[in-house]
């Protein structure tokens, strides 16, 4: 190895092995502006750094460290790159004058748990990316203990259970992570919570070899009975859970809010429930499917074009598509375009380790009969071990409504704290019978 390579090498050694530094908290709220760059602030704490700085009321910030904020995913980005350790520079619009400002903003707390020892540590993905972990486990912990890896969804928000955040799902990820008696690993994307990297432009594959490698991580611990791990998914977790099932030889796989078909056929079913719930007339519906989601969709997802090029071709389509010139949901259309040509279903053929999946009956995001086709395919391809439990009024949320329509509207439900105890039932069923 010549000297060049071996700068290369330390140097990568260094960055690489580096314990993560810890995002930095705002402690100041936005609204998004209609048709124009920045986000408007709403409130500033009170003794924070950015009001110590001159933040006010009513300003508008238009960049956060040179980025310009047009969009969600930029707010998303800039929001998860704020570090504690380091100068935040805001540029301001106040009325008609427009300047600069720079704080140290202060660390965000992380989560506690009274019970728990929680370790907050770093894996290195193949790709290079340095990506944050969470482990729980029982203070009281004597020899080795089963754990449960939870996957998380789709969306470029963090795992972190941290001080002040709320929600259902919020509540599903603490109760498993307090009353399960086991370990509990849970892992950030790239560019969510302190890991490295940029959320809205990680594809599928990159974000894929990140849960690899904290599955690896978790099976290096002397503390984790590594021949009794329960992988937990939820939303696109619980669609990637067989394939790391598969792979890693784990004790199960218990799959929440999950699909079975292509991505295509998904967002043609989500959107064909979206037209029902906003009220279009079947044949109204018809129309806008053939003039307008389909090839949308076929574009994007078949062709492997952007939005902006698909609409570039069929500009009659514009006015139907909600999503931005290359995002869908916050990521890039490449996650998509990988995501669609990846047999997600055959992973489901192959599994061999007992399954337990749980689907709401007010879960408009997903699909009822995705959910049966693979207890079908479980069936056929011989699978000795598998349920489905159909829970009345739960949502795509880990929320109770009176019917789908009240969570598309974003009416209030309710919380049930029988979810997660069902989950914490079935994990420690799956590493029971591992052990015989």
């Amino acid at each position: 190895m010549n000297r060049i390579s071996l700068l290369i090498f330390f140097f990568s050694l260094n960055i690489y092995g580096q314990e993560l530094s810890r995002r930095a908290s705002w402690q100041t709220s936005f609204q998004p502006l209609a048709n124009a760059p920045g986000m408007k602030v709403t409130s500033v704490e009170r003794g924070s750094p950015l009001e110590k700085a001159g933040l006010k009321t009513g300003d508008v910030v238009l960049k956060v460290n040179d980025m310009l904020i047009q969009t969600d995913e930029h707010k998303t980005s800039a929001t998860y790159s704020l570090r504690s350790e380091e100068e935040t520079r805001l540029l301001i619009k106040r009325n008609t004058e427009v300047f600069h400002i720079s704080a140290r903003l202060n660390e965000l707390g992380k989560e506690e748990h009274g019970n728990l020892h929680t370790h907050y540590e770093t894996v290195t993905s193949d790709y290079g990316i340095r990506q944050r972990i969470i482990i729980t486990r029982p203070i009281d912990q004597k020899g080795k203990l089963p754990a449960i890896f939870l996957l998380q969804g789709l969306s470029c928000s963090t795992i972190e259970k941290y001080s002040g955040r709320g929600g259902n799902w919020v509540n599903q990820i603490n109760d498993v992570i307090e009353k399960s008696d086991m370990v509990v690993m849970r892992i950030d994307k790239p560019g969510v919570g302190d890991s490295d990297g940029d959320c809205a432009e990680t594809d599928f594959l990159t974000e894929l070899n990140g849960y690899k490698a904290a599955l690896r991580f978790l099976k290096q611990k002397d503390y984790v009975d590594t021949s009794n791990i329960v992988i937990y998914g939820s939303s696109m977790g619980s669609a990637l859970a067989p394939l790391l099932a598969n792979e890693f030889n784990v004790a199960g796989v218990i799959s929440d809010g999950t699909f079975f078909k292509t991505w295509f056929e998904h967002m043609l079913e989500i959107e064909r429930r979206i037209r029902q719930m906003s009220g279009d007339d079947e044949s109204t519906i018809v129309k806008k499917m053939n003039e307008a989601y389909i090839p949308l969709y076929y574009g994007m997802l078949i062709q492997k074009k952007t939005y902006e090029e698909v609409i570039e071709e069929y500009p009659a389509i514009a006015e139907y598509n909600y999503h931005g010139p290359r995002h869908m949901y916050g990521r890039p259309v490449e996650y998509y375009q990988q995501l669609q040509d990846f047999d997600l279903a055959g992973e489901w053929e192959k599994l061999k380790v007992p399954v337990r999946i749980l689907y709401g009956t007010n879960d408009w995001i997903m699909s009822e009969f995705d959910n049966h086709m693979i207890m079908k395919v479980l069936e056929k391809a011989g699978h000795k071990d598998y349920e489905l439990k159909i829970y009345p009024g739960l949502d795509h949320w880990n929320t109770i409504h009176e019917s789908p329509e009240n969570s598309f509207n974003g009416i209030t439900g309710k919380w049930d704290p029988a979810v997660p105890e069902l989950i914490i039932e079935w994990a420690r069923e799956m590493v029971k019978k591992k052990n015989f």
